[in-house]
């Protein structure tokens, strides 16, 4: 699986504008590491490239926070303090997929509920650098194969 070696958090937000350049309505970016790991920052990287920078913020407490730009929404999912898939069902989390781009933290959560369609990263801290961020793309599908194979 490729991977991308970002040394700082700015890195890690042009990696992620690089994404959002080839994204659109119904993709779906599940995001999967510890905690500090980067992947708030990788959201605000895709935020960013839409313009919306400044609306991030993390949607523990209310789970989804739904995001318009121009024609286009973008739903940014923490999924952390969900129990299981049946806690992200009954809130309806699966009918947000078809009407935007959504970008799910703690994406392994909500994984078997998936299609084979979506791009899965995991981010890793590198244990002889704090600043260096390992992350490993999981294509799920054609269309992030070849996204995948555009950007790393």
């Amino acid at each position: 699986m490729p991977n991308f070696i970002s040394h700082s958090e700015e890195d890690t937000k042009q990696f992620a504008k690089k994404l959002a350049s080839f994204l659109r309505v119904g993709d779906i970016v599940l995001l999967s590491g510890n905690l500090g790991s980067g992947k708030t920052k990788f959201t605000e990287g895709i935020l960013d490239y839409f313009g919306l920078a400044s609306e991030i913020s993390s949607p523990t407490f209310t789970i989804v926070n739904e995001h318009n730009a121009k024609d286009l929404n973008i739903y940014h999912f923490d999924v952390y303090r969900l129990s299981d898939i049946d806690e992200f069902y009954a809130i309806g989390g699966e009918e947000y997929f078809s009407n935007g781009i959504s970008i799910v933290e703690w994406g392994e959560i909500i994984e078997p509920a998936l299609l084979d369609n979506y791009l899965k990263i995991k981010f890793e801290k590198d244990d002889n650098d704090t600043n260096v961020r390992i992350l490993t793309l999981e294509p799920h599908g054609s269309h992030f194969s070849d996204i995948t194979e555009r950007i790393v």
